[in-house]
């Protein structure tokens, strides 16, 4: 097996065996290298106790200290440092009530939440998959480490995580952790609603969002999410996505949602809201007709590809407006905003002698149509042309 990891967090291991304590690679980062996969977030896991740790390293900060993980600074690059841990119960189904370190490797591995996660890599290029993690990746199976109830009942966070990476790899549930999630579907309800939200957003990325869609219904999970669709078959028939923004507003209008109710179920922040909003109002014009100048004008290209494959999905025997179409469309607007405008409406009150007030802004937004619809061209003394014709007229 090639040398894993970066030059940094390579130096960080042999630093931290020469100071006498086990270090490895763990997590992810070894899931994605055995699938051929590019390695990112790479994370070492040690015996050393996070205060040895930094008596190891000179340069350090305590990002999560009290679950044993040390930020090294490494040739400027930070790798994180945890240290092996084991947890208690999980009275509130979200936290660990107690983190206990330890120095078995196999104790920490055997807390984590699938198998294929429970891998570690030594600087050597040894693998250590206690749990048969390579043999399901192999069989592209998800499967909990040890007893899946008892995973979920600790972290029930874990469920989503599961139909988030069937989505993700394309790998299927193993069928007695389908079953435990279908067991303690309900218990999601104790999970904040920021972390479903963070596993939703990578779910609508992955290769096979149809997969875990099926698998929310089938378990019961989506009677329990905050917001989900009756009908799932409308909301994977829009897969697959290119962006978290098309899912939730496939997932939005598969459902008869508002922009509103969403972004509420989901605490998304108003810049989320606002694109909502706007597919929303995109994909109603859409059922009227084909995007008009106006629409073209209004909304961004990523608003106007998610509502048109929202509604290519919904009505697929109908035409579908390409984003090449699209591209060009926008390319040909004679603007794109009011500020490209040559004029402002300083220009307006020096052409009429006025001061300023409401007229001005009322000036601008006919100037604007003006131009966008190609009655007048966006040229300064066109414009001063058009605008003193139509107000002396107007008065």
């Amino acid at each position: 097996m090639n040398a894993f990891g970066t030059d940094s967090s390579r130096k960080v291991i042999q630093q931290l065996e020469s100071a006498g304590h086990e270090a490895v690679f763990v997590g992810g980062s070894i899931r994605d290298y055995l699938l051929g996969k590019d390695a990112s977030d790479i994370d070492i896991a040690t015996s050393a106790s996070p205060d040895e740790v930094k008596r190891v390293f000179p340069h350090t900060f305590d990002v999560g200290i009290a679950h044993g993980t040390v930020l090294v600074m490494m040739d400027h690059e930070p790798i994180e440092v945890t240290t092996y841990r084991t947890e208690s119960t999980y009275t509130d189904h979200r936290r660990p009530d107690e983190v206990i370190f330890v120095k078995s490797l196999k104790e920490d591995l055997q807390r984590r939440d699938f198998t294929i996660n429970a891998l570690a890599l030594t600087l050597e290029g040894e693998l250590i998959d206690p749990f048969g993690g390579k043999e399901d990746l192999e069989k592209q199976v998800i499967r909990s480490v040890g007893n899946a109830s008892d995973r979920f009942d600790e972290d029930a966070l874990r469920m989503v995580r599961a139909v988030r990476f069937s989505s993700v790899l394309g790998f299927d549930i193993e069928k007695y952790t389908l079953k435990a999630i279908s067991d303690y579907a309900k218990m999601i309800q104790h999970v904040s609603v920021e972390r479903i939200k963070v596993e939703m957003d990578k779910l609508w990325m992955g290769i096979e969002p149809e997969k875990a869609l099926t698998y929310i219904v089938e378990t019961g999970l989506s009677e329990h999410l905050p917001k989900f669709p009756d009908e799932v078959h409308r909301l994977a028939s829009c897969a697959p996505f290119t962006a978290a923004a098309q899912g939730w507003s496939a997932l939005m209008l598969s459902g008869q949602f508002t922009a509103g109710e969403i972004a509420a179920a989901y605490k998304m922040s108003n810049r989320e809201k606002a694109f909502l909003t706007a597919v929303q109002d995109a994909f109603d014009s859409r059922l009227t007709g084909r995007f008009t100048t106006d629409h073209y004008y209004r909304f961004t290209f990523d608003v106007l590809t998610a509502a048109e494959k929202v509604w290519h999905a919904f009505h697929p025997t109908e035409y579908r407006i390409s984003e090449d179409e699209m591209v060009q469309n926008q390319r040909e607007l004679p603007i794109r905003s009011k500020d490209e405008l040559e004029v402002d409406g300083r220009d307006l009150m020096t052409w009429t002698e006025q001061r300023g007030g409401r007229w001005v802004g009322e000036w601008m937004d006919k100037i604007e149509k003006a131009v966008l619809y190609r009655t007048c061209p966006n040229d300064a003394e066109k414009i001063k042309g058009w605008f003193l014709n139509e107000y002396k007229r107007e008065k």
